[in-house]
């Protein structure tokens, strides 16, 4: 029997390599960051190959840390930063140029040129999606129109195109798949058959051969193949056998198995996501349809989502271009020094706006500036940002399902934030939960890699392992909380129109 199972978590920042054991804890883990390649103002790229290295780099610290023989793992799964694009020559296996990353802003030209011709929302009945620069079709079309020679070698079928999830399958196993969660964030999958569509592919002209083929999100899609991991052969022959964009691998490991759960991840950026159940619910609020999950041959569920671009990136923002912090953790003491945000408000629109807004012409900005304010205020501001996004997703969602959240389940880093947590309570109106593991990214994808081999049965043991760790009840009275809102919304607008 074996003991545990394990998942691949590539994130924005970093990978990790976790080991999970039945009761769903954390038995090991390592972790490792990676560069970070802002060539052009508003450009954001990662070397795939360098997180390739990182990748195999964590699976042998793990096993390491955990003092963990392979052979005792099941499974792995795989979770990933969504909508980072890469594009690689099948033969070589060497990526074309560097990833493009979700936060990029250099298709909003394409974008444009797409819109002009039925609107920003052209694609949404088929896709869930508004036209923006974060999905990956536009980056793809990008790097066939810029690339020398790209266009050729894709029309020829020598290139394949991949998130990251699909870059590290190919990579472990030599399979070109990826999942439906990933397949829904490009805007080239049809919502209804879970199919590329040639329709869409042909708009961005995108050779269909370079797309991976889309499976669910919980099978065996490949084994571990010897020269694919510099670690003595260790992981040869392991399943790869799970695969989950990282919001949904968030909403499945926060086990939201029913239609009207909901969890906030709180990362990078910030990503709160709606079971609807086994029916796409298109959004009238500015609100991504996308996939929740797909397990095994069971009908597909879908799920509405709110997308924050920046919040835990306005911590480090905080920490490493102005350098009023040493390290992420010091945020909360530094905004705990003053009493209230002394009437500034930070709106972090660095790559414009996401949900509900979807602005690329918006900017950051702070306002209501004066003599007053000091570098606790600054700090407040930032925390009091994330809370005051995820209100307005949560407004727009229950516009959208009318189902009138009674919890949220909340995850990620910042989740630690004691003051974050507390205002978010009181901003939503609503009790905020952290569970026993707070890093339900790992989680999912491990429990989809479980479900697929058998070291799981069935949701409902999935269930018996999510545990509480701490429960904050709303304590703010409700007029400070409108009046603080309604100063947020004033400052939201301030941004709009900044790039012409």
């Amino acid at each position: 029997m074996k003991k545990y199972i394990a998942s691949i978590d590539q994130g924005t920042t970093s990978t990790r390599f976790m080991i999970f054991n039945h009761a769903g804890e954390v038995v090991a883990v390592d972790q490792k960051e990676h560069k970070q390649i802002y060539p052009k103002p508003g450009w954001v790229e990662h070397d795939p190959l360098e997180i390739w290295v990182r990748t195999h780099e964590v699976m042998a610290g793990a096993l390491k840390k955990g003092n963990i023989d392979a052979n005792e793992i099941a499974a792995i799964g795989i979770t990933n930063q969504r909508e980072t694009t890469v594009v690689w020559d099948k033969l070589t296996g060497e990526p074309i140029r560097n990833a493009i990353v979700w936060q990029d802003t250099r298709t909003d030209e394409i974008c444009n040129e797409l819109a002009k011709n039925g609107g920003q929302d052209r694609l949404r009945a088929k896709t869930g999606l508004p036209l923006a620069t974060y999905f990956s079709g536009p980056k793809i079309k990008w790097i066939l129109d810029n690339i020398e020679d790209a266009r050729e070698a894709a029309e020829r079928g020598d290139l394949f195109f991949g998130n990251m999830d699909a870059w590290i399958i190919w990579n472990l196993t030599g399979k070109h798949v990826t999942d439906v969660t990933n397949a829904s964030r490009t805007l080239l999958m049809d919502l209804e058959t879970l199919d590329w569509d040639d329709e869409l592919l042909k708009l961005m002209n995108i050779p269909r051969s370079m797309m991976p083929e889309i499976r669910s999100s919980s099978e065996i899609y490949g084994h571990v193949e010897m020269g694919s991991v510099a670690l003595g052969g260790v992981f040869e022959g392991m399943p790869v056998a799970g695969d989950l964009g990282d919001q949904q691998a968030a909403l499945f490991g926060q086990t939201c198995f029913d239609a009207g759960e909901a969890k906030n991840t709180y990362g990078t950026g910030c990503f709160m996501l709606l079971n609807t159940g086994e029916k796409p619910v298109p959004s009238e609020s500015g609100l991504l349809t996308t996939l929740g999950y797909k397990i095994g041959d069971q009908p597909a569920v879908y799920a509405l989502e709110g997308s924050i671009a920046i919040t835990g990136a306005l911590v480090q923002w905080l920490r490493d271009n102005l350098g009023i912090i040493e390290n992420s953790s010091d945020v909360e003491e530094l905004a705990k020094s003053v009493d209230n945000n002394g009437g500034i408000y930070f709106v972090p629109a660095f790559s414009g706006l996401f949900a509900p807004y979807w602005r690329s012409d918006a900017r950051g900005a702070i306002v209501g500036m004066t003599r007053y304010v000091n570098k606790g205020h600054i700090a407040r501001a930032t925390l009091e940002a994330t809370a005051f996004q995820t209100r307005e997703v949560l407004d727009a969602m229950e516009k959208d399902s009318g189902v009138t959240l009674t919890a949220l389940k909340v995850d990620g880093g910042m989740v630690f934030n004691e003051m974050l947590m507390q205002f978010q309570a009181d901003m939503l109106d609503v009790p905020v939960i952290r569970p026993k593991v707070a890093e339900t990214t790992a989680l999912g994808a491990a429990y989809a890699a479980g479900l697929a081999v058998g070291f799981w049965d069935n949701l409902d043991e999935l269930r018996a392992n999510w545990g509480r760790d701490k429960k904050w009840q709303p304590q703010m009275d409700a007029d400070k909380c409108e009046k603080l809102y309604k100063g947020w919304k004033k400052a939201v607008t301030r941004t709009f129109d900044w790039v012409e």
